[in-house]
């Protein structure tokens, strides 16, 4: 009765207050989101990629092919639209005209105003550098996150304070280019001081140059990749299962800076993709960078390959920087009609040797050696209804990856699409990234079928059913295994309410308790939310459900609401609250919160306890804005809170965030 009281009297307050985010990008980034795909190293790499994009929107009536396949949610239907209705039609006067593109759903249509523009089209080749310099845009962001509290390392341990901070410089002029600089500190790392006399732990320095005649990009620095469906590189983008059915499990090419704080899975060196003749480009790379790894002991060998990017002890900085890779490689592409086709190679030389330990049966084929090739040829067509893509790739580990997808429009209004995978247990690439479901491009074969309808413009139904099989024993299971993983989402649309349901039913086998055979782990989650706006404000109410059914049972929920108030356009104030009880992790739930530019912030809870945070962002004048953030968690259940270097001797957190933006 209590928790019902509790759900009845935040539903209420729903009703009177709004909430829904100041960017809605970044809801629309939520509701894609799953657990895998939250807590994988590849998240903050996409998260940052829509922030760029936010903060440096491309002209619709100048982007390419490769600028417009950046977006995640667009399918490659839609790319073809687009262009071809600027084509025919010429170019937009505003971006209200993606109206007249019949298969662009509304939703879409919102979030692309996010990132794109209606530009003029009347210059012509790359601008001159008086013209650059002239009208060029400059942006710095200072950060800095404070906590009220100290960390078992904090007091012994860490080399550093407890404070995290960064600072970034971007110059961009259009489309055209894009000069960067950052420096990023995490909480523990020693700043000026030991190791790091430099000051900041790690620095980016990037220059991406695109449209320059037949050089349609060049990057230089630190930079990442993406070429065909990522089965022989991909360090640039991933999302997850409900993402696919967005993009209809289309594959790409894109060179893009690395712009982000993170330490770990980029290239360092140069990438271009240069015109050779219509239809057909080149692109090529050469990367030498430094990493961190774990080393065998005795012989010095690489055992693990590290992307935290943490350098807070002395262990954790004596492996900082210890190991390094040299990467060559080139993608060709060809377009004619609805139809392409692109190889990718790549080889890699590490200066020590990578040998995992494989004491643990299911490490037995993880990558290994000093020198690593792969190649790829990836395949597709795009028509007014049916649509095709796909890779299939080998190397030195002599195996075989593959990834097909074909979607089909059976009405304008539903799609469906279906997606087969075959990853040999034997192969690897150090850097591929693609759909799976075992958490890397390895040991899995599966079908994914999926679906999209849109019975009425206010309603979209999204559904999909993934079945992996894994050949080989992975983590958690000591002999070959399956899952099946089902989501039924649905949306609906009203000029001031969106109402969003999703239930996913998963099913994983396991090790039981005793190792001797394998039994399911079934989870069950689902979400409800409310959402209202009106004039300056905005509301939703969310709730989350959990349970999961494997050695024990376990079970949680958690009520969320948010509330956002824009006044004068100058300020603009975003409160969140949640109440979360949950039996055990395997019940955890999630809740999104505003958060500072280039960030993001999906925390997880477990336990009894509250979550609150209070965001602001305040235009001092018109180029210079600053934004403040102050989050606390209550734990009602415990306290302690963490472990190991991170433990809290208390049931209580709270952290301070402050950013300062100037734009000229």
């Amino acid at each position: 009765m209590k928790k019902l009281i509790i759900f009845i009297f935040l539903f209420c307050i729903s009703l009177h207050i709004d909430a829904e985010q100041t960017h809605e990008w970044e809801q629309f980034l939520y509701q894609l989101s799953e657990l895998e795909d939250i807590e994988s190293s590849s998240w903050e790499s996409s998260f940052e990629l829509l922030c760029d994009l936010e903060e440096n929107p491309i002209n619709i009536n100048t982007a390419s092919r490769e600028d417009l396949e950046q977006f995640p949610f667009l399918t490659a239907k839609d790319v073809e639209n687009i262009s071809e209705y600027i084509y025919r039609y010429g170019p937009m006067k505003s971006l209200g005209e993606l109206v007249m593109i019949k298969d662009l759903s509304y939703y879409k249509r919102r979030l692309l105003f996010y990132f794109t523009y209606a530009g003029d089209t009347h210059k012509k080749g790359f601008p001159s550098f008086k013209n650059i310099v002239k009208y060029g845009k400059h942006e710095v962001v200072g950060t800095i996150k404070i906590p009220f509290y100290d960390r078992k390392g904090d007091i012994n341990g860490y080399q550093g304070y407890k404070y995290k901070h960064s600072v970034r410089y971007d110059f961009d002029y259009g489309d055209y280019l894009r000069l960067g600089f950052l420096g990023s500190q995490d909480a523990g790392e020693p700043f000026f001081a030991g190791r790091n006399s430099m000051g900041y732990d790690f620095y980016s320095f990037y220059l991406v140059l695109k449209k320059m005649g037949r050089i349609k990009t060049l990057a230089l620095g630190r930079y990442r990749l993406r070429f065909g469906m990522g089965l022989v590189m991909n360090n640039n983008f991933s999302f997850g299962k409900l993402s696919t059915l967005s993009s209809m499990g289309r594959g790409g090419s894109n060179i893009r800076a690395h712009s982000s704080t993170s330490d770990g899975n980029y290239l360092q060196g140069a990438a271009g993709t240069f015109t050779l003749a219509k239809g057909l480009d080149l692109s090529l790379f050469v990367s030498y960078r430094k990493f961190d790894a774990t080393l065998n002991k005795g012989d010095g060998t690489i055992s693990t390959i590290l992307n935290s990017g943490y350098h807070r002890t002395k262990t954790e900085l004596d492996k900082k920087n210890n190991s390094s890779h040299l990467l060559l490689g080139g993608n060709v592409d060809y377009r004619f009609g609805g139809f392409y086709v692109g190889a990718t190679a790549a080889y890699t030389s590490l200066d020590k040797e990578l040998v995992p330990k494989t004491t643990s049966v299911y490490r037995r084929y993880y990558a290994h050696g000093k020198e690593f090739y792969n190649v790829g040829v990836n395949y597709g067509y795009t028509g007014s209804r049916l649509s095709f893509s796909g890779e299939t790739a080998t190397g030195g580990c002599k195996a075989v990856a593959t990834i097909n997808s074909l979607s089909y429009s059976i009405t304008d209004r539903l799609t469906m699409l279906a997606l087969q995978r075959f990853y040999s247990y034997k192969y690897y690439s150090l850097f591929a990234e693609s759909f799976n479901e075992g958490g890397a491009v390895q040991n899995e074969s599966g079908i994914y079928l999926g679906m999209t309808w849109r019975p009425s413009q206010a309603l979209n139904i999204i559904a999909y059913i993934d079945y992996a099989y894994f050949a080989w024993p992975k983590y958690q299971a000591s002999k070959s295994s399956c899952s099946l993983d089902n989501t039924l989402q649905l949306t609906y649309v009203m000029p001031r309410w969106i109402f969003s349901a999703r239930y996913r039913l998963k099913i994983r086998e396991k090790d039981n308790k005793d190792k001797t055979d394998l039994i399911n782990k079934i989870d069950h989650r689902a979400r409800f939310s409310a959402a209202y706006s009106f004039g300056a404000w905005k509301a939703k109410t969310q709730a989350d459900l959990a349970f999961s059914s494997y050695k024990e049972n376990s079970f949680g929920w958690m009520i969320t609401q948010n509330a956002n108030y824009i006044l004068k356009k100058r300020l603009n104030i975003n409160v969140s609250f949640s109440y979360f009880n949950t039996d055990s992790y395997d019940s955890r739930v999630y809740s999104y919160e505003k958060g500072m530019l280039y960030s993001y912030y999906f925390p997880s809870f477990y336990g009894h306890g509250i979550r609150g945070s209070f965001f602001a962002s305040y235009d001092i004048l018109k180029q210079v804005t600053l934004f403040a953030k102050v989050g606390a968690t209550k734990y009602f259940d415990r306290e302690i809170i963490g472990s190991s270097y991170q433990q809290i001797n208390r049931s209580s957190a709270t952290d301070l965030e402050l950013q300062l933006r100037i734009k000229l």
